[in-house]
């Protein structure tokens, strides 16, 4: 059985660079690492990242394209040309998996298209574009929609989806019950957790409400053959060493859980 890449996020680092990123996923051993594009301007040049691919022997397996509130003028402002960028990107570093948050509500010609894009892309791109799960924005002053068609992709007609389960924990979710739901569609996971904030924690799997462990253990029982990044804040981290201890650790509590659940599996089988 094909098991899981675990992938770090360069943005697990934050605030070093992304460069830096590389470093520490070699050093904590990761499978690969998953690029941000537009959080930093390395990450914006691709070239410069295959480079840094190739010094620290660390492929990029996946990239978030720079769909964020403050990456949206990141390589075009036209997001149709964002996404098509993404996907050239993906395959010239290697990359097989674009994950995409859905339009803001601003956005609504790109937002009524979106859905009907999104499988075009799919069919042509030569990537897998997987949409990301959000969450409804929450203020003193109550809830509203940010994103079209909506934050929840369970009802819409997405092929491949992505798990976050700090905005499942912000959108007052259990990651659990979206894996059952959404079955073979889930190609993608951020792992991370939280605590039901409106801020998205980000917090390290374990540390909030998500169920984090029970979660890569049924991925495992479950066969799931798509990629685990570890996507946490470790600004708390006084030093690199700190850091790379941090990174270490969750890396080595992900593998040993994904083994028991496929260890799970095969006796139940």
């Amino acid at each position: 059985m094909p098991e899981p890449l675990i992938l770090l996020s360069t943005t697990s680092v934050y605030p070093d660079s992304t460069s830096s990123a590389f470093d520490f996923a070699a050093e904590a051993g990761f499978d690969g690492v998953e690029l941000m594009v537009g959080v930093d301007q390395i990450s914006l040049d691709i070239e410069a990242i295959a480079e840094i691919s190739d010094r620290y022997k660390m492929p990029v397996k996946s990239l978030h394209a720079p769909t964020l509130l403050i990456t949206q003028r990141a390589w075009s402002s036209d997001p149709w040309e964002k996404l098509r960028r993404s996907a050239e990107a993906a395959k010239r570093i290697g990359a097989d998996i674009v994950v995409v948050h859905p339009p803001f509500r601003w956005q609504r010609g790109y937002g009524e298209g979106f859905v009907q894009g999104i499988r075009e892309l799919n069919r042509t791109s030569g990537v897998t574009f997987a949409v990301e799960n959000m969450y409804p924005w929450r203020t003193p002053a109550g809830s509203f929609t940010a994103y079209l068609p909506d934050w929840d992709p369970t009802n819409l007609d997405y092929d491949h989806l992505t798990l976050d389960l700090s905005h499942a924990s912000t959108a007052q979710l259990r990651s659990l019950d979206l894996v059952e739901q959404w079955g073979d569609r889930l190609a993608h996971v951020h792992l991370t957790d939280g605590r039901g904030s409106f801020k998205d924690d980000h917090l390290l799997p374990g540390e909030g409400d998500q169920e984090a462990w029970a979660v890569v253990r049924e991925l495992g029982r479950r066969g799931f053959e798509g990629h685990i990044v570890l996507e946490v804040s470790t600004r708390r981290a006084r030093t690199g060493g700190e850091r790379a201890d941090m990174l270490r650790s969750m890396l080595e509590t992900t593998r040993a859980n994904l083994k028991a659940g496929v260890g799970e599996a095969t006796r139940r089988s």
